[in-house]
């Protein structure tokens, strides 16, 4: 792929830094311009022109001579999008906005864990490799049960995370339930660079010497490509791989087209569609960097940029899946920067496979489907990557087979 057709695709990521700034150097910002900011933004470009069945025009004015605080509009604003019934688009008050972008560059501050809430519980996803939460021994499906002695009950994600995060060597104190057992730790935050790539298998699981196996965590980090190359030409001596997009939530849609296209040899990575309908393919480059055999690990966490790279592979008969059905994220965000360093996730195109599915709510099936209990969990059993194992080894043995014919 030539820089020309990569500076194109840039244009189409999930989740791109663009800078729409409405003013100019006579522009007085105010709680009022920023509210009009948004209105605009998702007249000129929401992929839903109807805007979930509404007349925008109904909000242009909604709030005039109300916002007199930027809170006020930070409320005017959430309660407008709030209509479109879209929980991707949304606003970023400027913390929150400058967060995300150190998430993009790859550093973040606190202890390094993902959550999320499940069943009404506060849910660790994974500690993330070599950062505090790994160190002090928090493990996968722990629950948060207490931050600091307040309790999560009720708690968000984001209202977690700022409970959880703070100022760099200050500590944390997370009552953590796994299994019926209580446990306090106590955990150093740091600042946190994030690693989109492990080749580790979790729990240092046992591997047939001829697989090589690549966690992908996240796309959300620019470096994920070049980790991703690196990792490759690390394993480059096995036989085959195994791509763990197990939890991994997604981010830029660049990073799954590059990595698509360093395992596709030519063929429809995504479409894209947008407000007008317009549909735009995105194709690989016939510059594969591996034909060896591969199987992608997924699992309901695997969302928005794992579909893409997902069903990428299995719709051109690249990679065999294994695991329990994806997300079903099928839609394309574009991060706005507005006025006063706040900022607009909004929805602006739907993304299809390559065969052309819609899988938006609906995820994609694996092709061998293995479910993890939490009983496996519990007793350190991995049935997914056993699987997933099992299916590469006869690929390798037949792709071997195929080349001593020759």
């Amino acid at each position: 792929m030539n820089k020309k057709s990569i500076s194109k695709i840039c244009l189409i990521i999930i989740l791109i830094v663009s800078i729409f700034i409405f003013k100019s150097d006579a522009f007085a910002y105010t709680p009022q311009s920023l509210y009009d900011e948004v209105w605009k933004l998702v007249y000129a470009k929401y992929v839903d022109q109807t805007n979930n069945g509404q007349v925008w025009q109904m909000w242009r004015h909604k709030y005039d001579d109300k916002l007199q605080t930027d809170e006020d509009a930070y409320v005017a604003i959430d309660t407008m999008l709030a209509s479109l019934n879209d929980p991707y688009t949304r606003f970023l008050p400027p913390s929150e906005f400058e967060e995300e972008g150190n998430s993009i560059s790859g550093t973040l501050k606190g202890i390094g864990v993902q959550i999320s809430v499940k069943d009404g519980k506060l849910l660790v996803i994974a500690p993330i490799e070599d950062t505090p939460a790994a160190k002090a021994g928090l493990k996968e499906n722990d629950y948060i049960v207490e931050i600091d002695g307040k309790s999560t009950k009720g708690m968000t994600v984001k209202d977690a995370a700022d409970n959880i995060k703070g100022e760099e060597g200050t500590i944390v104190k997370l009552l953590i339930r796994r299994g019926n057992v209580d446990k306090v730790y106590a955990i150093p935050r740091a600042e946190i660079k994030l690693k989109s790539i492990s080749t580790i298998p979790p729990n240092k699981f046992p591997l047939n010497y001829n697989v090589g196996y690549i966690r992908l965590s996240t796309f959300m980090n620019k470096s994920a490509t070049t980790e991703f190359s690196n990792a490759l030409i690390k394993l480059k001596d096995k036989k085959g791989y195994i791509i763990d997009l197990r939890s991994n939530p997604g981010g830029l849609l660049a990073n799954a087209i590059y990595i698509s296209d360093m395992l596709l040899n030519g063929g429809t990575i995504v479409s894209t569609v947008d407000r007008d309908g317009y549909k735009e393919d995105t194709k690989a480059a016939r510059k594969v960097s591996t034909t060896k055999p591969i199987v992608v690990l997924i699992n309901g966490g695997s969302a928005s940029a794992s579909e893409i790279l997902s069903g990428a592979l299995k719709d051109n008969g690249r990679a065999t899946l294994v695991g329990e059905k994806t997300f079903g994220k099928g839609l394309v965000q574009e991060i706005n920067k507005l006025s006063g360093g706040s900022g607009l996730n909004i929805t602006t195109q739907r993304y299809l496979t390559p065969n052309g599915t819609d899988i938006h709510k609906k995820g994609i099936t694996p092709d061998v489907q293995v479910v993890l209990t939490e009983e496996d969990i519990i007793k350190g059993r991995d049935p997914q990557l056993d699987k997933a194992q099992e299916v590469l080894v006869k690929k390798i043995t037949a792709q071997n087979n195929i080349a001593n014919k020759k």
